[in-house]
């Protein structure tokens, strides 16, 4: 007997199984299961097909197999090239037209046919293992991340935004919900969107420049709003759109504007006014890249949970950052 490429055969697939003094035969593997026509079980097990359509008919006739679950109308190849539809029986109804032929060459297909099946199984439950292992990594993070939530709404600067801090737990749980995301690779960074606006230095200025104006009229800023510090917000653009290998290191929309949010609220490049100006930006950048409003017109993070977001960044520590960015990331993504 021999075998050929068992542990990765694939839906449709054919296999080769070739006795050790008997015929060769291809045995087609469809729908978790090893299908042969009535002339290749004939030729399987040495006897005519009026014996095996005998065989098979008395097996039917008397309840032990059901025709619907052993028989199936699959394509297949004739010896003049052209594709057929024919009627194919499945292991189950090979093994029993085996035993009743009771041959040396039933005996070794028996043999071959359940270590095929076999080793389909044993690889199928590793395929089911790996996939619950990365179930349980997902659920690990979002537990992370919501311990790391209710940490940080302890601390006084977030007094009073208890609330937002929940409906960002609510909102962060339903885009890690595992009954999404099961099938699909660990999220560890949301990388959908693909913009076209660029934020540069003269355009991020220029609304800088509105913000103040409006604020400053309103007795809600000073003049020293949104006064650079040197070049540490022209760092932060650059540092946004950097590339490495002619590749960008933040590609998508979600990293881009979650490090913009991010490295201006703990980087302080600006006099005063880093929050606001860093929550407007942010806003603006999703806007102009028709990324800021969900398919029902929400908002992907309201005002209110925004707010909550930037205090969440300015009481964070530094080795903290990838967790808010990803928590961002998702969220924007849902």
């Amino acid at each position: 007997m021999k075998k050929e490429n068992i542990n990765e055969i694939k839906k449709g697939e054919i296999i080769i199984y070739k006795a050790s003094k008997g015929p060769e035969i291809e045995v087609k593997f469809e729908q978790e299961n090893i299908w042969l026509t009535q002339l290749q079980i004939a030729l399987l097990f040495g006897v005519n097909r009026p014996a095996v359509t005998k065989h098979l008919n008395n097996i039917l006739k008397e309840g032990e197999l059901k025709e619907k679950s052993v028989s199936s109308i699959l394509e297949h190849t004739a010896s003049d090239g052209k594709k057929y539809k024919t009627q194919f029986y499945n292991l189950d109804a090979i093994i029993s037209v085996g035993y009743r032929v009771n041959s040396v060459r039933a005996t070794q297909f028996r043999i071959w046919a359940t270590k095929t099946l076999k080793d389909h199984l044993v690889q199928g439950f590793t395929i089911n293992e790996k996939r619950i292992l990365e179930a349980k990594e997902k659920f690990k993070e979002l537990q992370s991340s919501i311990l790391f939530l209710q940490e940080k709404s302890k601390n006084q600067l977030l007094a009073g935004q208890e609330q937002e801090i929940l409906s960002l737990l609510a909102d962060y749980s339903k885009t890690l919900t595992l009954l999404e995301q099961y099938d699909k690779e660990k999220v560890l960074l949301q990388k959908n969107g693909k913009g076209k606006f660029v934020l540069n230095e003269k355009i991020a200025f220029e609304v800088i420049k509105g913000i103040k104006k409006d604020l400053v009229e309103k007795g809600e800023a000073k003049e020293i709003f949104g006064q650079e510090y040197e070049d540490k917000f022209k760092a932060i653009l650059g540092n946004i759109l950097q590339t490495f290998d002619k590749k960008e290191l933040y590609p998508s929309i979600e990293e881009k504007a979650s490090h913009l949010l991010y490295f201006i609220i703990k980087d302080h490049p600006f006099v005063d006014g880093n929050k606001r100006i860093a929550s407007f930006l942010f806003v603006y950048y999703l806007d102009k890249n028709n990324y800021l409003y969900k398919d029902n017109n929400e908002k992907k993070i309201n005002d209110n949970a925004l707010t909550a977001l930037s205090l969440l960044i300015a009481v964070s520590d530094r080795s903290e950052k990838d967790k808010l960015v990803k928590i961002v990331t998702n969220l924007l993504s849902n």
